[in-house]
């Protein structure tokens, strides 16, 4: 195994337990934990935390992701919403990121949860803007018009990787169809920023992911994160490569001169951290 290199190590090692214990008392998941997220101490702390809806439970198997495979039926939760909209009031959130498993078994893939979601925030906290994360919908136009139309501020879909890693990364996913989303979320609402995210350290090379970011600016993508891939698990793909400090910032300068309006590039960057500055700053400066 790879020795972890100083500029990765993050000392706040502990977490924030009242956080924590108040997430489990609002019976709601964070992808902060289920992914392993190296920086939840941070965020539990401020506090804040990116929802994780429609269950802990995923129908794909990425080769990167800690979450947990489906090895059953699965359901949809209908109190889900409210009880992350009360979470959200009582964390005193003024900026949400929902997120969630894929969820292959369910026609619109879990639009509709989506929606019912922003839909409890917007009773339960009207000045709060909110952020999607959202899967492919496995290409469904249909799904990915109605998200939208539920008025997120940001409407974000992680690229993850370069296409050559998309078998073993990324199982069940096509690079082809995440850029198509981008794309058309862009033609269907222009007002919503568009959000993309990468991970380095997989096998990669560096002439692959600059073409990735030229895809991503040619489908209108308006903010970007870049961050290194860290093995949540065992079971999880290993690390090829640490990538330095140095070469995230060259990424970032070239990111910015391809048109991208707002870039996060740092060993540590993850696609939900620091959410709300990234929004404060792309209102104040942009």
């Amino acid at each position: 195994m790879k020795r972890l290199p100083v500029w990765i190590k993050n000392n706040k090692l502990n977490l924030n337990h009242e956080t924590q214990r108040r997430l489990k008392s609002w019976k709601v998941h964070t992808v902060c934990e289920e992914a392993r997220c190296p920086n939840r101490q941070e965020c539990f702390s401020k506090p804040t935390a990116t929802f994780l809806i429609l269950g802990p439970e995923c129908t794909r198997n990425c080769g990167f992701c800690s979450v947990n495979t489906a090895r059953g039926s699965l359901r949809v939760d209908p109190d889900e919403p409210r009880r992350i909209a009360i979470a959200a009031k009582e964390m005193g959130l003024r900026h949400v990121v929902i997120t969630s498993v894929t969820r292959d078994d369910l026609p619109d893939g879990g639009a509709f949860q989506f929606v019912r979601v922003m839909e409890e925030l917007k009773r339960y906290l009207p000045e709060a803007t909110i952020e999607v994360l959202v899967p492919d919908f496995n290409g469904n136009l249909d799904s990915l018009r109605s998200v939208l139309e539920a008025g997120p501020v940001i409407f974000n879909h992680n690229i993850e990787t370069v296409p050559s890693l998309y078998k073993k990364v990324r199982s069940g996913a096509s690079f082809e169809r995440s850029i198509m989303i981008l794309k058309r979320a862009k033609e269907i609402r222009p007002s919503t920023l568009t959000k993309s995210g990468l991970m380095l350290g997989l096998g990669e090379s560096m002439e692959e992911v600059i073409e990735v970011l030229r895809e991503l600016r040619d489908a209108c993508c308006d903010i970007l994160t870049i961050g290194q891939y860290l093995r949540p698990a065992k079971a999880n793909l290993p690390v090829v490569e640490y990538i330095t400090p140095e070469v995230f910032i060259a990424l970032k300068n070239r990111a910015r001169e391809l048109g991208f309006k707002y870039v996060a590039s740092g060993p540590l960057v993850r696609s939900s951290m620091n959410a709300e500055d990234i929004l404060n700053f792309y209102r104040e400066y942009l």
